[in-house]
């Protein structure tokens, strides 16, 4: 039974690495904003569906309001971390077992519908070593085909158009994720929003030495990366919204004013009832106490990790 240890969430609470994580991502979304704000603007798609039909949040013209994202079954369905393996793995970065890894890792991710901080943790690990000796421009450009060939599609849009709302509202919007910091930035420049915190990996002259800044940004993390960015832009945490799937991300939900369960697992659901925050689930497009906004769509279930490995495999032979 001690080989299943790592099936169990367990409680972890701010540490010194969690505000060095915390801090670090917040420095590297803040400088990616700010080259990207000198850009020429991306062109972005229009949103799947309707703003939120909400009259008073978000308030147009807060500007010491913004909302942050968690980005795994938030705002994409499945992780991200898992789709950027299986397309490493396409472009050869490693084995077969590998990839077998990546494959049981997002199965159980699909079959748990949790993050579990070592199981995360372990498959993030993973990742580092492939990545190690690699530029981080190499890794950004290959990022982008990634997101168009296994993410883009894997939207969900009822989160999107609350991202919209907010973007409409002239509000800064952030990812918060424990995908490594470059993946999440695609994926926010893609989404036209503002920009993303997240894990932080060590880089000596743009190649990635195989280590982390801090730990990864999760649970704890996230709220220290969160308040860090606040004091950094000068917002007012009650004013500002937060929007989860998962109970670890309590910590980050709690910080602000407006929380939001997004697609929550069992702990979160149970939590954001008892303290009234909001829900909406568009895994079903069922009901949810407290909805703020009109249903969705759903957009089906993606492939199991499994399958779509031995997919890849076929496809190389």
């Amino acid at each position: 039974m001690a080989a299943l240890g790592w099936l169990t969430p367990r409680r972890r609470s701010a540490t010194a690495r969690s505000v060095l994580a915390g801090e670090a991502s917040a420095e590297a979304a803040r400088k990616t904003a700010l080259v990207d704000a000198g850009a020429e603007a991306p062109e972005i798609e229009a949103p799947l569906e309707e703003p939120p039909a909400e009259p008073e949040f978000p308030v147009a013209g807060d500007d010491l309001a913004a909302a942050f994202f968690d980005l795994d079954n938030t705002v994409m369905q499945g992780a991200a971390i898992f789709h950027f393996g299986r397309g490493l793995y396409k472009r050869e970065f490693f084995r077969r077992r590998e990839l077998a890894r990546f494959a049981w890792q997002q199965a159980w991710f699909r079959l748990a519908g949790v993050e579990d901080p070592e199981h995360m943790q372990d498959a993030r690990d993973s990742a580092l070593s492939i990545v190690k000796g690699h530029k981080v421009s190499e890794l950004m450009s290959i990022g982008e085909e990634i997101y168009d060939e296994y993410m883009a599609e894997r939207i969900w849009p009822g989160t999107r158009a609350l991202a919209q709302a907010h973007l409409d509202a002239g509000q800064k919007v952030w990812l918060v994720t424990a995908a490594p910091v470059e993946t999440a930035t695609i994926i926010a420049r893609r989404l036209g929003l503002t920009g993303a915190l997240g894990t932080v990996a060590e880089s000596v002259d743009g190649v990635y030495t195989g280590r982390l800044v801090g730990e990864p940004l999760h649970g704890p993390a996230k709220a220290e990366a969160v308040r860090a960015l606040a004091a950094a832009e000068g917002l007012d945490l009650e004013r500002c919204a937060a929007y989860s799937d998962s109970h670890n991300d309590i910590p980050m939900l709690s910080l602000v004013g407006h929380p939001y369960a997004i697609n929550p697992d069992t702990k979160l659901r149970k939590h954001a009832r008892t303290n009234d925050w909001r829900l909406r689930d568009y895994r079903t497009g069922r009901k949810a106490v407290k909805v703020g906004v009109p249903a969705a769509a759903g957009v089906g279930a993606i492939a199991g990790g499994a399958a779509a490995a031995i997919a890849l495999h076929r496809r190389r032979k």
